[in-house]
């Protein structure tokens, strides 16, 4: 999988300019340390090859299949005790 970004993935948010009262210029400046903070968190998650190799797993069609596997019986109500549920999963993981 590659990922590319789009645009400058710089503080873009941090350039805009602060109209208003200084309550409405402190509140501007949180909002644009809350995107760039967010937008950071996104980039190193893309990079990330952990996050990758998992993005790579959960959305291969196959793993819907392992995914139903491990759910309960729902139509008796009746759950998955946790040694069922490791056995399944390591049956899933081979």
């Amino acid at each position: 999988m590659h990922i590319t970004t789009i645009g400058n993935a710089n503080a873009t948010a941090a350039n805009a300019p602060v109209r208003g009262s200084s309550t409405a210029s402190a509140e501007a400046a949180r909002i644009r340390n809350d995107v760039d903070a967010a937008r950071n968190t996104a980039l190193s998650a893309l990079n990330n090859d952990r996050f990758r190799v998992m993005l790579e797993q959960i959305t291969d069609p196959g793993a819907s299949g392992a995914l139903m596997t491990m759910g309960g019986d729902s139509q008796n109500g009746v759950g998955v005790d946790f040694d069922t549920a490791l056995s399944r999963y390591a049956e899933n993981s081979k």
